[in-house]
């Protein structure tokens, strides 16, 4: 779990222009609550908060930009320790660039197990914070990399798209 050099390079271009997060692809439709209601307790929020990001990063780990845009506001803000602050088309560039790469071709996220925390925001949406690993094989090597990530999940009607991104501890 420790980090690696290696990978924070390889990772560079990506954060650099705020694109790495962060999401949705399970049941096909984007930022769904899985029948989440306000009125229901912590494991059911739980469950959706982890569907969502799973659908989120199943598009990524498919490297489909194209997917991964729908889980996102137009309004996005994705802060990232070393890049700043991107919006939505630079953070849809990014993972464009991040795919078409060969020695990122093969990455792959997935969430950390017992890491994922989740919070209402009143009306406005949810509060994901949790640890994810990204990898990839550099010069045949495996190479990993674990960071932590905060997404806001903006409440749309009955969906959930990310609005915001915090990305941090590179």
């Amino acid at each position: 779990m420790g980090r690696s050099t290696r990978l924070d390079k390889a990772l560079h271009p990506i954060w650099s222009t705020a694109c790495l997060l962060t999401l949705l692809s399970s049941c096909g439709d984007p930022g769904r609550s899985g029948g989440w209601s306000e009125r229901t307790g912590a494991d059911s929020l739980i469950t959706a908060i982890a569907a969502l990001d799973s659908a989120l990063f199943a598009a990524f780990n498919a490297h489909d930009a194209d997917r991964l845009g729908t889980f996102f506001t137009p309004d996005l803000e994705f802060y990232h320790d070393r890049g700043g602050l991107g919006g939505f088309d630079s953070t849809l560039a990014g993972f464009r660039r991040l795919f078409s790469q060969a020695a990122t071709a093969d990455m792959q996220r997935e969430l950390v197990p017992g890491t994922l925390e989740v919070y209402r925001l009143g009306e406005f949406g949810l509060l994901e914070i949790c640890r994810h690993r990204f990898c990839h094989t550099e010069n045949g090597t495996r190479e990993c990399g674990t960071f932590k990530n905060v997404m806001v999940w903006r409440k749309e009607g009955d969906r959930y798209k990310v609005s915001r991104v915090i990305s941090f501890d590179h």
